[in-house]
């Protein structure tokens, strides 16, 4: 079953529920996933790979909006964007544990034969491709550079 369809589902589900929340998160997630099939160049379905990275890209929008908000103190806003991003991670991956993350880029390092931090770049190339969805680039770029340290 593919993101789109599961959205939709959810948004039936939210309407029946009169869940006005998660109904603006979820319209929000199909707004997105249809920019995306009609694009310039796309053909119109998502691959898995795609769905994965507009996902992560909006829910790290969530949380960098919901940072800036908790600083400002915008309880009414970072509510709103704090529910959203509850929403959007239903339909992400779990993430992996700290350990599991460290693991996973020491394999990576030895996989890739990297020996000092000037190997970063190409590390960071494979961790974010077979992590994507599970970790937060962020976190993936620091543990890469305490490892490589």
């Amino acid at each position: 079953m593919s993101l789109k369809s599961k959205v939709e589902e959810a948004i039936k589900n939210a309407m029946k529920a009169k869940d006005q929340d998660t109904l603006r998160a979820l319209r929000a997630i199909k707004s997105l996933i249809l920019l995306a099939e009609t694009a310039e160049g796309k053909s119109g379905e998502l691959t898995q790979d795609e769905e994965m990275k507009l996902l992560t890209k909006a829910a790290k929008q969530r949380r960098e909006s919901a940072e800036i908000y908790k600083q400002q103190n915008r309880e009414d806003l970072l509510k709103k964007e704090l529910d959203e991003l509850a929403v959007i991670e239903q339909f992400l991956p779990k993430a992996i544990s700290d350990e599991e993350l460290k693991a996973k880029l020491q394999e990576i390092i030895s996989r890739v034969g990297a020996t000092s931090a000037k190997d970063m770049g190409k590390v960071m190339g494979v961790a974010n491709k077979e992590l994507a969805g599970q970790a937060d680039g962020r976190k993936i770029s620091e543990m890469v550079k305490t490892l490589l340290a």
